[in-house]
């Protein structure tokens, strides 16, 4: 007998739809016919997948209202931000429609005695596995370049989306995709690790905690299958001596509360050099006091619920040990009464190594103020971290803070007196425990393709 599970609203508690998950069978035969859709999607004209992206942009464009809907009734985004991921999906599919024929078009290089090709191909049938926190868009942003590409590919959702997970694959079909060419699959993890065996299956791309991605590397690399990982961060922040701090306060608030704090690239360290660690502290913990939280289908809601009660308590549980352990809660810090699985702005300072405030991630909205003795032990603090996605610099003498991006951060992207998500023509991705591989910026398009050498000898 096949399992269930249940969508719940996180800002009410109370039961959305049921889903009855697939079984193991029922998943090898889809893997069988995105192979067999494979065959022939492979053939068809760059320009012919690119009108299916371009159409696929027009329709989520059309559908905003409904799909953001679906985003907050699902996981509890702010209404507003899911009309802003749909405008960048939409962004996505044309961008990979616009640029995928100059990545993908064969280049000629010279040959003693002849000339080569270097020639990209896809490669067949793409395992995503995918989390809830921007539902849409991390679907989108692997699947739009992998069916640019010529590649085939199922989708694992987040089982808490799984109204999502159908509705993607309904507007791809919608936008003349052909069937088996994007599939959405509804499994439990479990159901998902069994498919990085199956032999059709080859690559597989994964978003989601580090110690899964690591699972899950371990489990392509025995079968010789290439990998994706875009896993957590622990973003750190670093406000330099000679930072703008009315910016910085109101940038670093933006970072930290943006998709109700549950972002992997969003600000959670806070690294501020001690000459201006105390106008920053008082600025910051005011405002973030002032977030307002609420109901999250409504527009001037700031700040909605987190998407599962045990992400909640999980939550919850690394702000009382990080206190247990010697930090400070400045606001928030507390489960409020009523339903739903809302969660406070919160700031914790005197934040320190050892603490999960410091070394972990909190996917929620919490702030960790660390007070770094000047500019240069601020850098060290933020590199003290075995994640490298993203991070920020707020300092007013702007080349510098673009050698200290380019030369001393070690992470994936940096954001100088900003706070920026994803762009559909720039790299995403990072380093470290973070992962590694790029999506976006036309990267993406090339990570699961045969970059193949044709020799041709002159007779």
């Amino acid at each position: 007998m096949s399992k269930t599970v249940s969508t719940i609203d996180p800002s009410t508690g109370e039961q959305i739809t049921e889903y009855r998950l697939l079984s193991d069978e029922a998943a090898s035969a889809a893997i069988d016919r995105a192979d067999a859709a494979f065959q022939s999607w492979r053939m068809e004209s760059l320009a012919n997948r690119g009108k299916v992206l371009n159409k696929m942009a027009d329709l989520i464009e059309q559908h905003s209202d409904e799909l953001a809907q679906l985003m907050t009734r699902e996981m509890g985004k702010p209404i507003a931000q899911g009309g802003q991921e749909c405008q960048l999906c939409a962004a996505i599919c044309r961008y990979s429609a616009e640029q995928g024929p100059e990545q993908l078009k064969d280049e000629t290089r010279p040959l003693q005695g002849g000339r080569a090709l270097i020639t990209y191909q896809p490669i067949g049938v793409i395992l995503g596995i995918q989390p809830w926190n921007f539902p849409l868009y991390q679907v989108i942003r692997y699947s739009a370049c992998n069916i640019m590409a010529g590649n085939t590919t199922v989708l694992k959702h987040a089982s808490n989306v799984f109204g999502m997970a159908q509705k993607i694959e309904q507007l791809y079909l919608e936008a003349g995709l052909p069937e088996g060419v994007f599939q959405s699959l509804l499994l439990d993890g479990a159901g998902a690790s069994k498919l990085v065996d199956h032999p059709k299956v080859r690559g597989v791309t994964f978003t989601g905690s580090d110690n899964t991605g690591k699972k899950i590397a371990e489990a392509a690399g025995k079968v010789v299958k290439k990998t994706v990982l875009e896993l957590g961060s622990n973003d750190a922040y670093v406000v330099l001596s000679d930072a703008d701090i009315e910016l910085a306060v109101k940038t670093c608030v933006q970072g930290r509360v943006v998709n109700n704090g549950e972002t992997c690239v969003s600000a959670k360290r806070f690294v501020v050099a001690a000459d201006v660690y105390d106008e920053f502290r008082d600025q910051f913990v005011a405002q973030m006091a002032a977030i307002k939280t609420g109901d999250p289908s409504q527009k001037g809601t700031q700040l909605g619920p987190i998407a599962r009660k045990d992400l909640r308590e999980t939550l919850h549980e690394q702000v009382q040990e990080s206190v247990r352990q010697g930090a400070k809660v400045s606001v928030g810090g507390q489960i409020p009464e009523g339903a739903g699985f809302f969660y406070p702005a919160t700031v914790l300072e005197d934040v320190k190594p050892g603490m999960p405030a410091y070394d972990g991630e909190l996917f929620g909205p919490v702030a960790a103020l660390i007070k770094a003795a000047d500019d240069e032990d601020a850098m060290r603090i933020a590199n003290d971290s075995r994640y490298g996605l993203g991070g920020g610099i707020f300092s007013r003498n702007e080349d510098r803070a673009i050698e200290l991006a380019r030369l001393h951060f070690d992470t994936g992207m940096v954001n100088i007196n900003g706070y920026n998500l994803a762009q559909p023509h720039l790299p995403f991705g990072g380093v470290k425990d973070s992962g590694y591989g790029r999506e976006h910026g036309g990267f993406g398009i090339r990570e699961f393709v045969n970059i193949k050498a044709v020799m041709i000898s002159h007779q």
